[in-house]
């Protein structure tokens, strides 16, 4: 027979001292650190244990005996259980003090070199309705709120479009209203969701792998085109035209209807092919003078404002005089190879997506730059010193890794190759500050400047640049 696990404590008026990493909260009992969610600093909680461990404990908080003095109502109501926005309770001031507490907290304890000059975090002007990109998943099991269980209802609707549950892969919150993204999103995903219910179309079953519509991914711009990709699971041609023709009609202001039939495990449209129903298979972004093409795959920052922002503070740390070699490590659709091209002798591009690599020509011919070369392949494997010796030595290296941050023989061939500028952009101060560390040997950090990309929420871009030191 089974031993039946011992019921973890519960602690009892404990006091949230501080915030940690992926928007969690912290208290300490004992010196053992508590990893507590949607708290904030100066709460006086009681806490439920739900692991324990010998250096840690997670629990969460199921009394308040004082709220801290530095909280604010949540706007969202499904704060707390969506599982995005977590520091909604926090005032944006105190949101934009803890980024920047995080930022250097990481490169100093992880990183362990010399910041140099340390800049204010840029902050956000848009506080809501920030994102250009959101993806949504229809369910036929959708989570239950407490409300809902509590009212006994026995009528209640098993399908929801919206988004997972933390760590329940297979449950989806049925989402009344999100403040990501313009309304535009929240009107859409509704009507499809009521058009499939109302019509009886299957919802997808993510543990069976059946059913007809699956996800749905929207997209905006700042000059006010919307792309729309419906994703079905089974392709039922006759109910697709329907839903999507009926989309079409309530929604002029569509620039762009696509489909994508995925059969697989995955939600990954990336290695699918993607139909156009309606209108034109891309978007047009605007950035101060120059245009970007955005396809259905493409990546573009999903704070077209702030981008602005951290790709203008990046070209500044380059410090470009009109005649440098530029190497754009990780670089996308060649936002930012695009954006410095009018400042620097040659840019040259580096992204391991072949389909963001023919965005990145596109965009260089929209914009008649005719000084930026672009090759796909991945990072540790193309940048060699064979490369760069046939394509020039830079003088200038930006890197806009993803969040694992940069390959060890990338990091090499950088040292090798002694550029004289390393603007490092990153989304994940943690493994910056571990490459920064492997970058020190060579070079110092002159300046840091922290970039909020993601109001009420723990993420945080930062900009750092390095300069060679003259000394072997």
């Amino acid at each position: 027979m089974r031993r039946k696990k011992k019921p973890l404590p519960i602690l009892e008026e404990i006091e949230i001292t501080d915030v940690a990493a992926e928007g969690m909260a912290i208290a300490k009992v004992n010196d053992r650190v508590i990893f507590v969610p949607w708290v904030a600093p100066g709460d006086i909680v009681d806490i439920q244990l739900t692991r324990k461990k010998n250096s840690y404990a997670e629990g969460r908080a199921i009394k308040f005996h004082k709220y801290a003095t530095e909280r604010t109502e949540p706007f969202c109501e499904h704060f707390s259980t969506c599982g995005g926005c977590k520091w909604q309770h926090l005032p944006y001031e105190a949101q934009l003090r803890y980024k920047q507490k995080q930022v250097t907290d990481n490169l100093a304890r992880i990183g362990k070199v010399d910041l140099g000059e340390v800049l204010p975090i840029a902050g956000s002007e848009q506080k809501v309705f920030y994102r250009n990109k959101l993806e949504f998943t229809f369910s036929n099991k959708r989570w239950f709120t407490t409300e809902e269980f509590d009212a006994k209802t026995e009528d209640i609707r098993l399908d929801g479009a919206g988004f997972h549950i933390p760590g329940k892969f297979d449950k989806v919150l049925d989402i009344h209203k999100c403040w990501l993204q313009d309304d535009i999103s929240n009107r859409i995903r509704l009507y499809i969701r009521d058009f499939c219910i109302m019509r009886k179309y299957s919802f997808f079953d993510l543990r069976a792998q059946t059913g007809f519509i699956r996800t749905l991914i929207v997209r905006t711009s700042s000059v006010g085109e919307i792309m729309i990709i419906v994703v079905f699971f089974e392709d039922d041609s006759e109910k697709r035209k329907a839903l999507l023709n009926a989309v079409k009609e309530n929604f002029p202001e569509i620039t762009s209807l696509l489909y994508v039939i995925n059969g697989k495990c995955n939600d990954t449209i990336t290695d699918l092919e993607v139909q156009l129903f309606h209108g034109k298979d891309h978007l047009i972004e605007k950035m101060n003078d120059l245009q970007f093409k955005v396809g259905p795959k493409s990546f573009y920052q999903t704070n077209s404002r702030q981008a602005y922002k951290l790709y203008s503070i990046t070209r500044e740390f380059a410090g470009l005089t009109g005649n440098e070699t530029v190497y754009d490590l990780y670089a996308g659709t060649g936002t930012i190879a695009n954006f410095i091209a009018r400042n620097a002798g040659k840019v040259i591009g580096i992204e391991y997506v072949p389909e963001a690599i023919e965005d990145a020509k596109i965009n260089a011919e929209l914009n008649n730059l005719d000084n930026t070369v672009f090759f796909a392949g991945d990072m540790k494997d193309l940048l060699t010193p064979e490369f760069i010796a046939m394509h020039g030595k830079p003088d200038v290296i930006i890197t806009d890794p993803p969040r694992s941050g940069m390959h060890d023989d990338v990091t090499d061939t950088i040292l090798a190759a002694a550029p004289e500028r390393i603007v490092y952009v990153s989304c994940n101060p943690a493994t910056q500050a571990r490459d920064l560390n492997r970058l020190s040997t060579r070079y110092r950090v002159c300046k840091v400047q922290p970039v909020d990309m993601f109001p009420h929420t723990h993420h945080v871009e930062n900009v750092a640049l390095l300069t060679l030191n003259k000394y072997p």
